[in-house]
């Protein structure tokens, strides 16, 4: 035989092997273990998210897509399984809503826009302003549409990142991310309850009195929702866990993490578009109203503690074993 007929022959066994492989894969997706299982989870959070924030429609679309990934093929079973990190992130951050952070320490108001006005405030006008204050008075079309599209992508650059680490089998590096994104959210959760602070444009509309029923606003991206005609903003912002959250700013956290990783993979190219949107994020939150210049430093400093944690905690052996169990998941 030829070495050009061997070598077709070789190939055409791989190919003929990785679709009895995936046969038995798939066979092995449906085993009563795995329905008894992802059944009792659906319901369990089904059942707690009722008790605790009440039913909503957007639980039962959780559940649909993640069962639905979970069936659908191995490919999508070790991605929704990794990806579960993220999931975990966002249950947190509903609940919340049932625990609100003023019931446990006195929200700031005053002091922190104080304090914001005596380390960045400046004169506009013969009057010492905060840059909030200052864009409030002299917003560009522009900027409101630039900062609307940089907001945006909050949540939707980490979740693409997390998705091109998986793509390309940077295995260990989704994980890595996407547990220092988990560690960095639960920081910033705790300093919520530890110093609750009123954003920017509460001051605006309701002055310096603490009111604990306050619905949360869209702010200055109402501009946003104004140029291209659809309340997105409004609907985001009606759905959010609580207006006295704005310190740390997380906003100002997600971009900076995965800006972290793209320049520790050597992503090249794509690490500038990262850059500019750490950088789009923190002038948006500013811009928009919704956070102090002092939210977006507590932002920066609770990404990079985080990042400095996660490096630390990871080499310890109960979470070695952790992460290598979860890696193997997902291979």
């Amino acid at each position: 035989m030829s070495e050009v007929k061997l070598r077709k022959q070789r190939k055409r066994n791989k190919q003929i092997l990785t679709m009895q492989e995936d046969i038995i894969l798939k066979k092995s997706l449906f085993t009563k273990r795995d329905f008894k299982f992802t059944t009792l989870l659906s319901l369990s959070y089904l059942l707690i998210s009722t008790l605790l924030i009440g039913f909503k429609t957007d639980q039962v679309f959780l559940v649909l897509l993640c069962t639905v990934l979970y069936y659908l093929s191995p490919f999508t079973r070790k991605f929704i399984t990794g990806f579960s990190v993220f999931i975990i992130f966002w249950i947190i951050f509903d609940y919340l809503k049932a625990f609100p952070n003023y019931n446990y320490n006195t929200v700031h108001i005053l002091d922190l826009y104080n304090w914001e006005k005596n380390w960045f405030g400046f004169v506009s006008d013969g009057t010492l302003v905060t840059p909030n204050e200052y864009w409030l008075k002299n917003s560009i079309p522009f900027l409101d549409i630039i900062c609307g599209l940089f907001y945006l992508m909050w949540v939707p650059v980490p979740i693409a990142f997390s998705v091109l680490l998986f793509l390309k089998n940077r295995k260990i590096e989704f994980l890595y991310f996407l547990l220092t994104f988990l560690l960095v959210n639960i920081l910033g959760f705790i300093m919520y309850y530890i110093y609750p602070a009123a954003p920017p444009w509460y001051i605006q509309q309701y002055g310096f009195e603490f009111l604990k029923d306050t619905p949360s606003n869209a702010a200055e991206l109402v501009k946003f929702d104004g140029y291209v005609n659809l309340p997105i903003f409004q609907t985001l912002y009606s759905k959010g866990s609580n207006v006295f959250a704005a310190m740390p700013s997380l906003h100002s956290a997600y971009p900076l993490i995965v800006f972290y990783y793209g320049m520790k993979i050597k992503l090249g190219k794509i690490n500038i578009f990262f850059a500019i949107v750490v950088i789009g994020i923190w002038f948006a939150a500013v811009y928009t109203n919704h956070h102090y210049v002092l939210d977006v430093l507590a932002g920066t400093i609770t990404a990079a503690l985080g990042i400095v944690l996660f490096n630390t905690i990871r080499k310890i052996k109960i979470v070695k074993a952790f992460i290598k169990s979860m890696l193997t998941g997902i291979r």
